[in-house]
């Protein structure tokens, strides 16, 4: 095979992957902003406050003329009773306004500042890539590269990040979906979506959370807060500024994106949504209710925080892309943003490949005396 084949064919992966991670992120952006546009500059939540104001005055009329009230109110207010039915769910209540009170707090803040989050986030992005720009190579590229990511590191990496998106759009999709979906798709066209989408979300979710859980346990290690990070946050993260900041395996920003993305809002997005997935434990309609509001708080925190972990890794850093993508980096760009890292790897006899050579041989297995890195 000629090297400018190999060339050829090394290009067309490249932009194949490319096109196919911008349309995974077209997705992850385009549909979330317009849900979050939608529901925070829409009618339908105006209209569901009408009917709200509605329904509050004719429940007051109601009470002024319906001798009854005195017993539905106290029902409502949550005035214990008695019952001579057992078991472990069984109270004295006759109305829990547990599932009521969810629901107002899902209908108006969860939605609203969600949908104010998401905008920041994307409006935050917007204003970096402007005014900053993408950081590029200083000295171009060496033509030679060396291997950061294995294969399984970058199967775990793009099943969490595809996986991560779906049920983004699938978990927005069913929050957003009443007051900018239905208008536009119809009630019975949104009942078949969200219920293949709810189906597709609960699925997903263990495996995701699984998936998360080996992330942590891979890279902890690579992860240990030191001071390398207090330099690399005084110098701006070489974002601003004309300085490379020394780094090791990950800079500081991947470790804040490790322990606040992936450990935090990773571990309470998935034991929130198992105990949602699995009511097997005794929970309760409250506490349900406590492990919905914390599902979806830490979900819409970690998709506003995953703009920024997505851009930096695609648009806003030449050469970052690839690492991920064919599992290699040109040496500048290990020299740029992870110098001590690259003389680990040099030390311990890794020899880096010229990028044709490299792209050539990938998966290949090396001839018996070569060394395979």
């Amino acid at each position: 095979m000629s090297d400018s084949t190999v060339s050829h064919a090394r290009q067309r992966r490249r932009r194949a992957m490319l096109w196919s991670f911008a349309f995974i992120l077209l997705l992850s952006i385009v549909l979330p902003l317009g849900y979050a546009l939608a529901q925070s500059g829409g009618q339908g939540v105006q209209q569901q406050q009408r009917q709200q104001m509605q329904q509050q005055q004719r429940f007051g009329q109601e009470r002024a003329t319906n001798p009854r009230s005195d017993m539905w109110r106290d029902a409502r207010e949550g005035q214990g009773g008695f019952t001579t039915q057992t078991g472990p769910y069984v109270t004295n209540t006759m109305i829990s306004n547990t599932g009521e009170t969810w629901r107002q707090f899902r209908m108006g803040p969860l939605i609203t500042y969600g949908g104010y989050l998401l905008i920041g986030a994307l409006v935050l992005v917007a204003l970096v890539f402007t005014f900053v720009g993408r950081i590029k190579l200083s000295h171009g590229r060496a033509g030679m590269t060396i291997q950061r990511w294995k294969p399984f590191e970058r199967f775990l990496h793009w099943f969490t990040a595809i996986s991560f998106i779906l049920l983004a759009i699938t978990g927005l999709s069913l929050l957003f979906g009443r007051s900018v979906l239905i208008p536009l798709m119809g009630h019975q066209a949104f009942a078949a979506y969200a219920d293949v989408g709810k189906v597709v979300h609960n699925y997903i979710g263990p495996a995701f959370s699984i998936a998360v859980l080996l992330m942590i346990v891979l890279w902890v290690k690579h992860n240990i807060p030191n001071k390398t990070d207090l330099k690399w946050f005084a110098a701006g993260g070489g974002i601003f500024g004309k300085s490379h900041p020394s780094a090791g395996k990950f800079n500081g920003g991947e470790k804040v994106w490790f322990w606040v993305g992936i450990v935090i809002f990773g571990t309470a997005v998935g034991v929130s949504g198992f105990l949602l997935n699995f009511p097997l434990f005794g929970q309760t309609r409250a506490d349900m209710a406590l492990y919905q509001v914390i599902h979806a708080v830490t979900s819409l925190l970690w998709i506003g925080f995953f703009f920024g972990h997505a851009y930096i890794g695609t648009l806003g850093t030449e050469g970052a892309l690839e690492g991920m993508t064919t599992g290699r980096v040109d040496v500048n760009w290990a020299k740029q943003h992870h110098d001590l890292w690259l003389e680990q790897e040099l030390a311990k006899g890794v020899k880096p490949l010229p990028a044709e050579s490299a792209s050539a041989s990938a998966g290949a297995v090396p001839p018996v005396g070569q060394p395979s890195h």
